[in-house]
Order: C-alpha cells, then sequence, then structure tokens
C-alpha cells in the first residue's frame, strides 16, 4: 500500500471535466486507488464516488493504492491534482476530454 498527500490546485477542484479526466487517469492502473479528504474517502475509479467528496481547490487530499503499479499511480494523480487538474502536455497518458480549465 501506498499513500501520499497534496493540496489540489487549479481553480475549480475535482468537479466536472477536471472530475473525469481524474477518474479517467486512475481508470489506467491496475491497482485500487482511493482518495480522501477529511473523514470522506471514494473509490477514484468513480465519477459518482469522486464527486460525492466534493473536493474544492486548495483543499489537501489523500490518495491511497494498493497493488502492482501503486506507486507509479499515486504519483501521477498526485502530480496531476498538483498542476491544475490538467494533464501536462509531456505525459506519457492519454485521457481523452481532459482540458485545461483556465481555458474554458
Amino acid at each position: 500500500m501506498y499513500s501520499k498527500k497534496a493540496i489540489v490546485s487549479g481553480e475549480v477542484g475535482l468537479y466536472g471535466r477536471a472530475a473525469t479526466a481524474f477518474i479517467q487517469l486512475a481508470n489506467t492502473f491496475k491497482s485500487t486507488i482511493f482518495v480522501e479528504i477529511a473523514d470522506k474517502k471514494a473509490n477514484a475509479k468513480s465519477l459518482l464516488g469522486v464527486l460525492s467528496l466534493a473536493i474544492p481547490s486548495n483543499a489537501e487530499i489523500s490518495v491511497t493504492a494498493e497493488g502492482v503499479d501503486e506507486v507509479e499511480s499515486v504519483n501521477k494523480i498526485i502530480d496531476f491534482v498538483t498542476s491544475g487538474c490538467v494533464l501536462r502536455e509531456d505525459s506519457d497518458d492519454v485521457v481523452e476530454g481532459s482540458i485545461d480549465p483556465k481555458k474554458s
């Protein structure tokens, strides 16, 4: 099991398209992944679960994974939320529909 904390950056937090891109990224990994804020926890691969957490910008979250790619999955998800909830152009991850909320 591997876990890491981070502050969610970006203008809107994990809502709408950012939440969709978040779960699409989580679904590229084999590990079981959870995201937690305060005392609430949800499956990071579930859009409804992530949305139910109502994660705002500047909130501290914890991402925990267990499985064959747990370290990579947590690190990439943490990178996603700390980079404004967008995938960087130089990323190997392909997530259809991910956008930069600053450009929408």
